[in-house]
């Protein structure tokens, strides 16, 4: 197939699902010797707007892993406004050192109806959104050595199509989707934190403006930056990248669930790739 340009396209909240998306496409630009450009979907104007790609493109698409999918306040923009146009694609998802479970399969299918022809995917582990110990520092140098070898392994696979695959990757999960990962306390009783918000010490805040610009879901008051106004999806770009640190959560729940996983996964979780 003759392929004209690679895409980076990602849904980003505090930079691990970009870091992998961009290297990714750029180094699969250099290989097919062809430019590459970066599409971030992450803020809420962007998502309001139609995008369209051609045959002609290869694009790797990225989002974040949220309890083990694809965040459901995207599902809208993914199946509505996004048009492969028989464009080859490479699902990945970023998850943060617990599991994917299934948002590779669900991203993988959603890009599929879109009109896209999926040649490779992959997970790849970042440092959780709830915690700065969770996966600290992914993806890190052994990370991102994976995916420039893992983009070589694509290039090669690209450059042997005659055509655009019939099937998409196999990947890892299962069909139908489970639920989304639910968190559960010692007594095994389900903890709901999907009306949590994030506080904000008033001796901290500078009101530079930087968290209400930065919230993905266009949230966070421009006015005063302690008001959230509408949803949170818990991605904390606005506790992690505060200069003040004045962004934090002080919800039993939250914080219950935030030390489980810090407890329980611990260990270095790896990619997994597919082609």
């Amino acid at each position: 197939m003759e392929i004209d340009h690679v895409y980076a396209a990602y849904f980003s909240a505090t930079g691990t699902t970009e870091k992998v998306v961009r290297a990714l496409a750029e180094e699969l630009a250099a290989h097919l010797s062809v430019p590459a450009e970066v599409f971030d979907y992450s803020l809420p104007a962007v998502r309001q707007q139609e995008k369209t790609f051609t045959d002609h493109d290869l694009v790797v698409w990225g989002a974040p892993t949220y309890a083990g999918r694809v965040p459901n306040v995207l599902l809208p923009y993914l199946t509505e406004k996004v048009h492969g146009g028989g464009a080859l694609a490479v699902p990945v998802v970023l998850f943060g050192n617990r599991n994917f479970d299934d948002a590779l399969i669900e991203l993988r299918n959603i890009l599929e109806k879109d009109g896209f022809h999926t040649v490779a995917a992959a997970g790849f582990a970042g440092e959780h959104s709830f915690s700065r110990i969770l996966g600290k520092g992914r993806p890190d140098a052994q990370d991102m050595a994976a995916v420039r070898d893992f983009a070589g392994r694509i290039a090669g696979k690209v450059k042997t199509l005659a055509k655009a695959p019939r099937e998409p990757v196999p990947v890892r999960g299962e069909e139908p989707l489970r639920p989304y990962y639910m968190p559960r306390d010692r007594a095994g009783i389900p903890i709901n934190i999907l009306k949590v918000k994030p506080k904000t010490d008033p001796e901290k805040c500078t009101r530079c403006g930087l968290c209400a610009a930065i919230c993905p879901m266009g949230s966070i008051s421009q006015e005063d930056p302690a008001v959230v106004t509408g949803i949170c999806i818990k991605c904390c770009a606005c506790v992690k990248k505060c200069p003040a640190g004045a962004k934090y959560y002080d919800d039993p729940g939250y914080l219950y669930h935030q030390h489980e996983l810090e407890e329980g996964y611990a260990r270095r979780a790896e990619a997994e790739t597919f082609l």
